[in-house]
């Protein structure tokens, strides 16, 4: 006599749909009141009228927005941020690219960590300290002009500090991390079988980058030069300690009207211009991108 055996019917799985769906309840409720509420207690400055006597919200006016527009000290400003912004992304790029690249195609556990760890040790230390030590080594007497003098190259110091260039070398040093763990995740993900392929099709070791990996890594290299963009456009330590008082950028001009002139509602509207510059060339660079690349 046969039996039939006896099937196990699988357990209902519980629904947890109803549960899960309030944990991003907290998250949202955070960015509500630590985010929304101050950037419309800003909007509310940037439209207010400014009495130096009285620095209650009062009144509703264009004035600051129309200052910044129509003073020129003002908009040669904001252009020096978007250059240094984009000069120090490009280098970022062009130095982080390779380093990253070689990270992810590293095979050597050990030395994977090795290179990853000397990348982010310079996050170990505060900004303002790294600055510092900028300051240090680009002074007039500072190791590097000591060292150019000591080896001959020079006969006096040259001027290195409260220059672009010292800027620009201290905001790379600064974002150079961001931008090398942005992209070493995202390299990791691209397969190097695409390269082998195109190798063993003829295509030059240049070639089989530029035409294969670079587009497969493109959302990858748009994400870091955006977060290094972004920092970039909002950096305070870098140009005040090393471009020197004459060495003006929408961040610290934001905390000089702020803070030195207490003129909170010009600061707030410059704020928002610096903001709305920044998420406008987001977008558009998105757009493009997505358009050059497919989606992003």
């Amino acid at each position: 006599m046969t039996t039939t055996p006896h099937l196990v019917q699988p357990r209902p799985r519980r629904r947890w749909a109803g549960a899960f769906a309030f944990l991003p309840v907290p998250g949202v409720l955070l960015v509500l009141f630590g985010l929304g509420l101050p950037l419309l207690l800003m909007a509310r400055y940037s439209i207010a009228e400014y009495d130096p006597r009285d620095m209650a919200i009062a009144g509703l006016t264009l004035e600051n927005y129309a200052r910044f527009i129509t003073d020129p000290f003002y908009r040669d400003v904001l252009l020096r941020t978007l250059g240094v912004a984009a000069l120090t992304t490009l280098v970022c790029l062009v130095l982080g690219v390779p380093a990253a690249y070689v990270i992810s195609r590293t095979r050597s556990a050990r030395l994977r960590s090795v290179l990853i760890l000397s990348s982010i040790i310079p996050l170990l230390m505060g900004n303002a300290v790294r600055v510092a030590g900028w300051m240090v080594l680009l002074a007039d007497r500072g190791l590097v002009n000591e060292t150019l003098i000591s080896v001959g190259l020079i006969q006096s110091p040259i001027r290195i500090m409260y220059t672009l260039p010292a800027v620009i070398i201290s905001l790379v040093a600064v974002l150079m991390p961001f931008m090398i763990i942005t992209l070493q995740s995202v390299f990791d993900r691209v397969s190097s079988d695409y390269e082998d392929a195109a190798t063993t099709m003829g295509a030059r070791p240049a070639t089989a980058f530029f035409r294969i990996f670079v587009p497969l890594a493109m959302p990858g290299i748009y994400s870091g030069a955006l977060l290094v963009f972004i920092l970039g456009m909002n950096a305070y330590a870098s140009p005040v300690l090393l471009g020197g008082p004459t060495f003006h950028m929408m961040a610290p001009a934001v905390y000089e009207q702020a803070i030195k002139a207490f003129n909170w509602p010009f600061a707030a509207a410059l704020a928002f211009v610096l903001m709305t510059v920044t998420l406008a060339l987001t977008v558009v660079s998105s757009l493009f991108l997505q358009k050059r690349y497919g989606r992003m």
